[in-house]
This record gives C-alpha cells, structure tokens and sequence, in this order.
C-alpha cells in the first residue's frame, strides 16, 4: 500500500487498478516456469503476472528471448482481483497499434508526475493531494492533463476551475510548467555552394543570395553566412521544425532560380534539418579553421576579392 503522504510516490490515473482490457506499461522484475513477474508502472508499481500462456502467439522455445528482466513492456489486462491483488496479463494479445497508443499515454502520463512530483517535493505537500486536486480533475475535463498543462501556455482559463491546495503550490505549479513546457525554438540549417564563372560572377552570387533573405518577416528569418567560398549556411529558427524546414527549402529554390539565371549553379550539400548545439559548434570550428587558412594565404600577398569570395552584405 503507498503512502498517502509520498511527496514521490502515487498512481498516475484517479482508479487504483487498471481495467479489463485496457493497456498499461509495466517493468518486468522476475521470471519463473510460470511466466514473468511484472510492476504496473502507471499504477504505483502494483504487482501483476504474464502467464507463461500469453506471452507469445507462437511456441516458446526460449523465454528470455520473448522477456528480458529490467525491460518495459506494453501489456493487456485481463483479470482483476482487487482483494487479493492478483493482475492477470497478456503480451501475446497485443498489437502494433496498441503499443504505439499506450506509449504514448505513458509518456505523457510520465510528464505530468515529473511536474507533480517537483512541486510536491519543493512545497512539501503530499503527491496524492496534488493529483486528486489538480492531475485528475484536468485528466476528466481534458482527457489527460498533460494537454492542459500544454493548453495552460497560451490559455491560463485552464486554471479557472482548478482548486489549489494553498498559493504556494499555485505559484510554484504554473513558475515550474511555464518553465518546462513552454516551447523553444528549433535551429533549422542548410548547406549550399553557390558559383558563377561569368564576369560578373561575385555580384551574382551576391545578388542570389541576397534572394534567401528576400522573404524575411518578423516572425521567420533566413539568415545566410558564408564559411568559405563557394560554402554558405542557411539558417532559421521556428517553434515548428516543419515550418524552418520548409522556409530553407524556399530560400534554396530562389537561390537557385536567381544564380541560373546569371549563368552559375546552386548545389545543396546539406538539405534542411534540425540541428544542435552539438552541430552549431562544429560549424563555428570550421568557419574559425578556413579563417585562418585565409590568414594564412594572405601573408604577404594581396588576396583578390575573387579569391575571397562575396560575403552577403
């Protein structure tokens, strides 16, 4: 039996047991003849079973190969005994689909008792308090309270109907999901060379990649850098990945259209793609490594602005 008073530990959903057929995530602690000893990870690691029966549609030549000690799994409910405490379940009755769904509940569900979990630990109040006064009425008027938590950001009449415990809990509950959910821009960059050998060339490669900025607003920027000729980066960052996507690979085609007809080509050596901290250092290496290189070759001599390359203005 948990303790009322946890401020870590309660079942993430207001019912105290799973129901017949529903899906619950569960980590698999023993294995015996008889199947496989499991924890309901949804329900305040409760105990359950997976018969020897259901693990498998096919015949079990080896059960470690079918479930591994440690391992999550998605499983099927079918028995309940709330006196005795026994949960029948089956991994052969699941599907694909079903997998995918519960994973998803799951992780959502896992969010939410990160967020209980923090305030319960920093305001001292019990977790179950938190979730029987916050987590499941949102659960029943939104369909699970992540969303509302998420809905919270931009619509704070979410919190009308709430009853929180004392203003500590409130203040600290909406600092703390403000900090964790509200969503963050997404780097988007791309990698193109861009050449003219005509005798204009530089002004037309200027001239094209000038047309990757062309259709900036307040809202989406396309900014270009060169790192060494013929190499330029395009860069964007947007809350939606698909948008910043979608904003190089426009930048792109008017680089494109713009340099072919000046007579030079644009060749993508990166397509667009969601990129790192990790990415963005690399990148400054490189820049900072063809610095210089160009230091270098100017040493005692005057480098043309051919051989330099146009940077965008």
């Amino acid at each position: 039996m948990s303790d009322p008073n946890s401020l870590t530990n309660c079942r993430f959903y207001e019912e105290k047991y799973p129901e017949i057929e529903s899906f619950v995530m569960v980590n698999v602690k023993q294995i015996a003849e008889m199947g496989a000893y499991v924890k309901l990870l949804e329900y305040d690691n409760i105990d359950g079973m997976i018969l020897l029966s259901e693990l498998s549609r096919r015949r079990i030549r080896s059960i470690q190969k079918l479930i591994r000690i440690g391992r999550n799994e998605v499983v099927v409910v079918l028995r309940v005994d709330k006196e005795k405490g026994y949960i029948d379940l089956s991994k052969r009755r699941v599907s694909a689909e079903d997998i995918v769904r519960c994973e998803e509940r799951y992780n959502k569900s896992k969010s939410v008792h990160s967020i209980m979990r923090h305030v319960a630990e920093k305001t001292k109040t019990p977790i179950l308090k938190l979730y029987e006064d916050i987590g499941w009425p949102l659960n029943r008027k939104y369909g699970h309270a992540n969303d509302a938590f998420k809905l919270s950001i931009t619509n704070p009449d979410v919190w009308n109907d709430v009853k929180f415990p004392n203003d500590v809990v409130k203040e600290e509950f909406l600092s703390y999901i403000g900090k964790k959910l509200t969503p963050h821009p997404t780097k988007v960059r791309a990698d193109v060379e861009v050449t003219c050998f005509k005798y204009d060339g530089i002004d037309a490669v200027k001239e094209a990649l000038r047309q990757a900025e062309a259709r900036n607003s307040a809202e989406t920027q396309v900014k270009v850098k060169l790192v060494s000729p013929p190499h330029y980066v395009l860069t964007s960052q947007c809350l939606d990945k698909g948008m910043g996507i979608q904003l190089l690979e426009q930048a792109i085609k008017d680089i494109d259209d713009n340099i072919k007809e000046a007579g030079g080509a644009c060749v993508v050596k990166m397509a667009p793609k969601a990129v790192t901290e990790h990415d963005d250092a690399e990148l400054q290496a490189l820049m900072d490594k063809r610095a210089r290189e160009n230091e270098e070759v100017s040493g005692d001599e005057d480098v043309s602005e051919s051989d330099e390359g146009p940077e965008v203005a």
